[in-house]
């Protein structure tokens, strides 16, 4: 009898199979747009079951979630070289911006579709949502990385923070990006480009002792509005 080879185990099908499902809804998305694709369109265009498809992904949402997570690790991995090369704030600030913006370029043309469901503040697929966390966490932690292996001094209260205040930034890059449409979202880049020196210089400013009272008013009303 032949040795099952590594490829052929049930887990390696199954990731396969799960793959597939997941790379055929995200093509449906971009032709159909997120509202009009079903579980029961993907499953037949991945050619499984409908039942099997529900069994790697309970729901569109389910889905989602995995592009979320999926999205993350390619943001990361993208953003790698800058980190590893800059340690200059800014630098490593704008890298993983536009590293972000080409990771979701492939998705334009369904982004804004979907965005209308993701506003929806009930909506799992909001980026502030439970069921979204380990995503929002990720793409946190990936800010907080640009912080940590800069040269930046800042004042010791908005460098805890900072991290998440930079994660609401994207959000708003994400959003301007949604509606961004000029050739290959060239003003998106221009934002990241415009942006940056402003947050690099206000970050150096926190330090200053008159900004201090100013730099806490605005730390302890973000928490206020996050409890």
């Amino acid at each position: 009898m032949t040795p099952m080879t590594e490829q052929s185990t049930p887990t390696a099908r199954g990731e396969q199979t799960r793959r597939l499902i997941l790379d055929t809804a995200m093509r449906l998305f971009r032709e159909r747009g997120y509202a009009r694709t079903t579980m029961r369109a993907v499953a037949e265009e991945a050619g499984v079951s409908v039942g099997n498809a529900y069994y790697y992904f309970g729901s569109k949402e389910h889905l989602i979630q995995e592009f979320y997570a999926d999205t993350q690790r390619e943001h990361r991995a993208a953003a790698a070289p800058v980190l590893a090369r800059e340690r200059d704030f800014a630098a490593r600030l704008a890298g993983v911006l536009h590293a972000g913006v080409d990771v979701l370029s492939p998705y334009h043309s369904f982004a804004g579709t979907f965005f209308k469901t993701a506003a929806e503040p009930t909506s799992p697929l909001s980026p502030f949502s439970a069921e979204s966390s380990p995503a929002r966490e990720a793409s946190v932690s990936l800010f907080r990385e640009v912080l940590a292996g800069s040269t930046a001094k800042l004042d010791d209260e908005l460098r805890e923070a900072l991290p998440e205040l930079l994660w609401l930034g994207y959000l708003g890059v994400v959003l301007y990006w949604v509606h961004d449409r000029s050739p290959g979202q060239a003003r998106t880049r221009q934002l990241v480009d415009g942006v940056v020196p402003l947050v690099d210089r206000l970050v150096g400013l926190s330090r200053l002792r008159v900004l201090r009272p100013a730099t806490r008013q605005a730390l302890t009303l973000i928490h206020t509005l996050r409890h």
